[in-house]
């Protein structure tokens, strides 16, 4: 049996496969993130400890037979350990914002971005550490080892202070086209190569669980703990996202268009995530926008109703009405790179109902996600196949709409879950028993969702005038 550990905002999550992956066993314990300023998001490292210890607990299955375990988290979280392993300050996770003045200055030197391939954007790790150096240096001064989320469960779970190349990517340290710590990034960070942690793939060995964690968890104590991968690429790996021309859209709390590709293609101007995948030897191309389903959870909160209620009811798709909506509740990544835009409505009117407003933020997501599929279409970056997953991917209407805008099939998998979670347990599968790549294929296909070819048109049209919208929300501070 292999054990997969999904480190995600709003929970932990374990699977438990057998050797052929079915699914065994698989549960969630519940986290929480704190919001104490305007575009600050944190979480207290050890709560994903207590959330581990429950997860696995409530597999409710005995583990003897555990043979290896992959892990899998959200990236770009800036956990700052002291030289007794102990959390300086909760995590500023992947979503936080407060560092877009330090992001912006290091993204000024050129170098930052001929070495990493990237832009340095306000939620990588390396401008949230720079924030702490000018804000909190007290604390920056007793750094030992700077983690990210899931290498932080890792180091309690193993005490080996290691990462791997796919997300180390999203921290603005990483030489991605050579896969290693850049020294010269690492110095303008006032930090050494000795505080940052180790490098692995992702499908190899990182270290062993700990007796002392091992009696804890119920685990057999010493078996090998897969690198694993950052969240978006484990979900490839448990998609079988591992060729160029694959690619998988995800509808969870932030969107993302991911794509494999032959090789390092950086695109920085693009403000396409040009990071490694999991995977030896394999790089991809990643557009994010930060508000997906946040987008419709806003407004299901906001007319206090539930999510799903708000989209079940929507019948076909139809052509993009004269309401917009701008996605930008928390500031956006691809392709704009602005922390301090925010979302809104334009042209309200007195007819505009609950339906066309929950249709306008299903079309505001759909366009943003467009954006992203463009900056890959310009790069030269191919899209054969597209899978969808997360949560929004259970509303037909929402993956009509994309696949419409996108002009492509969207791909959906029969029942079972093939996101992070599997995607860690099948890299510790492979970490314990040198199984490569073959493993990780594509899952059944339950059904496609066409493009509506009537409202190709319509949708592309919407879009433009999407775009057209955005200089005139990006000057309404």
């Amino acid at each position: 049996m292999f054990l997969g550990l999904d480190l995600g905002t709003s929970g932990l999550k374990a699977l438990l496969v057998d050797d052929a992956e079915n699914i065994i066993a698989e549960s969630v314990a519940p986290l929480q993130v704190s919001r104490p300023h305007d575009g600050w998001v944190e979480q207290d490292p050890r709560d994903w400890f207590t959330a581990c210890t429950d997860a696995i607990a409530g597999l409710g299955v005995d583990l003897a037979a555990v043979q290896g375990i992959g892990l899998s988290g959200h990236m770009h979280g800036a956990t700052l350990l002291d030289s007794a392993g102990t959390p300086l300050r909760p995590c500023m996770l992947w979503n936080d914002t407060r560092a877009a003045a330090q992001a912006a200055a290091m993204d000024a030197d050129p170098l930052w971005r001929a070495v990493t391939g990237n832009i340095v954007f306000p939620g990588f790790t390396a401008p949230k550490v720079e924030w702490v150096r000018e804000n909190e240096p007290d604390i920056f001064a007793r750094i030992d080892k700077v983690l990210l989320p899931k290498d932080a469960l890792r180091f309690w779970l193993t005490g080996d202070a290691v990462s791997e190349m796919s997300d180390a990517a999203g921290t603005s340290w990483l030489d991605t086209g050579a896969r290693d710590w850049s020294d010269a990034l690492l110095e303008r960070s006032g930090l050494t190569r000795a505080q940052m942690p180790s490098l692995v793939e992702g499908s190899q060995v990182s270290g062993h669980l700990s007796g002392s964690i091992a009696a804890q968890l119920g685990l057999p104590a010493g078996i090998p703990v897969a690198g694993g991968g950052g969240d978006n690429a484990a979900s490839a790996i448990g998609m079988g996202v591992v060729k160029p021309g694959q690619a998988f859209v995800s509808l969870g709390t932030s969107g993302v268009l991911f794509a494999a590709t032959p090789g390092y293609a950086a695109a920085p101007e693009s403000a396409l995530h040009s990071f490694c995948h999991a995977l030896p030897d394999l790089w991809h191309q990643m557009g994010v926008i930060l508000s997906a389903t946040d987008s419709l959870n806003w407004l299901a909160g906001v007319l206090n109703e539930d999510a799903r209620t708000l989209t079940s009811d929507l019948g076909a798709l139809q052509a993009p009405g004269r309401t917009i909506f701008m996605p930008y509740l928390g500031g956006e990544r691809t392709p704009h790179n602005d922390a301090n835009i925010r979302g809104g409505f334009l042209h309200l009117a007195h007819n505009t109902d609950r339906a066309a407003m929950t249709r306008a933020v299903l079309e505001g997501v759909t366009h943003a996600l467009r954006d992203s599929f463009d900056a890959m279409r310009h790069t030269g970056t191919h899209i054969d196949s597209l899978i969808a997953v997360g949560g929004g991917s259970k509303s037909d209407y929402w993956l009509s709409a994309i696949a419409t805008s996108l002009n492509m099939p969207i791909q959906l998998p029969a029942a079972g879950d093939f996101g992070g979670a599997l995607g860690a347990a099948r890299l510790g599968r492979m970490a314990a028993t040198g199984a490569g790549a073959e493993i990780a294929v594509p899952p059944p296909i339950s059904r496609v969702i066409e493009p509506v070819p009537a409202l190709i048109d319509p949708f592309s049209e919407a879009h433009a005038r999407y775009s057209d919208t955005y200089s005139a929300v990006k000057h309404l501070r």
